[in-house]
């Protein structure tokens, strides 16, 4: 039974559709594969980019309030701004950046013996010989001999040094040049879009600087605060290392819910360590006292429910942008996700308003 075969030139167009389909393909996958090949190329560089966007955003809110008592035009008090708030950091770490690092390289090479005396306490005796209690004692020992060594070579290392100019001087001044362009970003991109997306996406734009600035504002002041009044306390229990547990406890509030947490374990452990479990209570109860302070004074009072977002939300965020970003996608994941959420929230505004009458209506 003979099977009739299909002319040669519709065979000959069948392999070129499907050859030409095939050369298209590998194309666009070699462009994706080189893309990706530059954006890891280039990682650092757009890292550098996000944290000066991030910071225009951050300076925004005092930006106007800048602009709006001295009359100033946006281009010099945002020069202002950004250069004042550097020299006055700069001075800062000159000030007090070697006696931080000093503090805390003298914290890790002492951990190994903060731990040995933590397992050799009458109140944990039982568990000097775990292995539990081996691994502890392990751990600070690697970071006694890795971290410090680190932390000298920051402070002595020229090439280290300017390589750090270099960051930072990018991250100024990408977020100097953005925020003086903000207005005319934001109506580049309002530009393009339809009168009612435009109203939209303007509304949208404000309650996103004001969140990001608030938070970032607000969250500084309060780690600030955290550090001097937990440091301190550690300070005058007698602690070699309060500077250190101050800069620590400071740095660890700046990540919401786990953080403070985080300190206030640290905090007590080194004082039963260094000073026995006296003074380790009384950090405790100083820490229990100043979180109860911070979550219902200081944070509403300073940040004004800048975010509003579920906790679920910050822990789940903080985890995912930490593995993602390190250190910074820990520190951004609030505002990142309450970002999202204010996107969302102005999408599905139209239909939430529905499904509340249609839910009102229904006997």
């Amino acid at each position: 039974m003979s099977t009739t075969q299909p002319p040669l030139h519709e065979r000959r167009r069948a392999w070129d559709v499907q050859v030409r389909i095939g050369f298209r393909t590998l194309l666009l996958v070699a462009a994706a594969t080189i893309g990706v090949i530059l954006l890891i190329g280039i990682a650092e560089a757009l890292l550098l980019v996000a944290v000066g966007v991030f910071l225009a955003f951050v300076f925004e809110f005092p930006l106007r309030f800048l602009m709006e008592k001295t009359n100033l035009k946006r281009g010099l008090a945002a020069t202002i701004l950004v250069l004042g708030s550097v020299v006055v950091l700069s001075l800062l770490a000159l000030l007090l950046l070697v006696p931080l690092l000093s503090s805390a390289r003298d914290f890790l090479q002492g951990l190994p013996q903060l731990v040995e005396n933590l397992r050799s306490s009458d109140e944990l005796s039982f568990l000097g010989d775990s292995g539990g209690a081996e691994n502890v004692q392990s751990g600070s020992e690697n970071l006694a001999t890795r971290i410090p060594d680190a932390l000298s070579e920051l402070v002595g290392a020229a090439g280290n040094a300017f390589a750090f100019g270099i960051g930072i001087f990018t991250i100024v001044f990408v977020a100097l040049f953005t925020l003086i362009d903000m207005p005319r970003i934001k109506a580049a991109v309002l530009s393009v879009l339809t009168p009612e997306q435009s109203a939209t996406t303007d509304r949208l734009w404000e309650r996103i600087t004001i969140t990001v600035s608030r938070w970032a504002i607000g969250a500084g002041v309060i780690a600030v605060i955290a550090g001097t009044v937990q440091g301190g306390t550690a300070w005058l229990l007698g602690s070699s290392y309060a500077l250190a547990l101050g800069l620590l406890a400071g740095f660890l509030d700046l990540i919401p819910n786990l953080g403070a947490t985080i300190a206030g374990f640290i905090l007590t452990l080194v004082l039963w360590a260094e000073e026995g479990i006296t003074a380790a209570i009384i950090m405790l109860v100083v820490v229990l006292v100043y979180q109860q302070v911070e979550n219902n004074l200081l944070t509403p009072q300073i940040q004004r429910k800048a975010t509003n977002i579920w906790a679920s939300l910050v822990i789940t965020s903080v985890t995912v942008f930490g593995a993602l970003l390190g250190v910074f996608g820990a520190l951004v994941a609030v505002p990142v996700t309450a970002t999202i959420q204010l996107v969302i929230q102005e999408i599905t505004a139209d239909r939430r308003e529905r499904m509340a009458a249609l839910k009102a209506s229904d006997p």
